[in-house]
């Protein structure tokens, strides 16, 4: 019995390791982002963003993100985000996007709310570092965590807005479209 060896990626061996330590930066981003959001260190937080970030018609850069997160992050006292899956895909050397998947819990008042999120990001290398260039965040459901997510209509906090997911997905509707047992399924499709 012969052994064929799989062909090589594309690439060489330096390109090759770049990729590979770069991957494992962006891999590092969310969960820096999700310590520094648990631990209110704002600093850490913005930090994982490129410094001259586009915050759209608030204006650019770090001290401008901090003054749209600060309040939003005292509408809550205790939270614990945690990353269960993050994909990342290279767009050039200095460039890639990637989905991440977490399960947030936060402490408003009397309420410990329960939220299910996909993160959209956008990354950008700035001088040998990768940062978020760019960061979205879309979810399934928020509710206490007394609640079923549809006892609430998916949207039991006020701070989490209305649920873009599953319908978000490009698949979802095409999958569900002709499928006569989708009554049996949920009541709020």
């Amino acid at each position: 019995m012969t052994h064929t060896p799989a062909s090589q990626p594309a690439g060489s061996l330096g390109e090759r390791v770049d990729r590979i330590e770069s991957h494992l930066a962006i891999g590092q981003l969310p969960i820096r982002y999700a310590i520094a959001v648990d631990s209110r260190d704002l600093d850490a937080w913005t930090g994982c963003f490129e410094p001259d970030v586009d915050m759209g018609r608030r204006g650019r850069g770090r001290e401008v993100l901090r003054a749209h997160i600060e309040p939003l992050v005292r509408g809550f006292y205790r939270s614990v985000h945690q990353i269960c899956g993050h994909r990342v895909e290279f767009t050039d050397r200095d460039h890639a996007t990637g989905t991440v998947y977490c399960r947030a819990e936060h402490e408003v008042g009397e309420r410990w709310i329960v939220m299910a999120i996909r993160y959209l990001d956008d990354y950008v290398r700035v001088d040998g570092e990768w940062f978020f260039a760019r960061r979205r965040e879309e979810h399934w459901y928020a509710a206490d965590v007394t609640e079923r997510p549809q006892a609430v209509g998916f949207s039991g906090w006020e701070g989490a807005g209305e649920p873009p997911l599953p319908g978000r997905f490009p698949s979802w509707d095409a999958f569900w479209a002709d499928d006569a047992s989708l009554d049996g399924l949920t009541g709020m499709p």
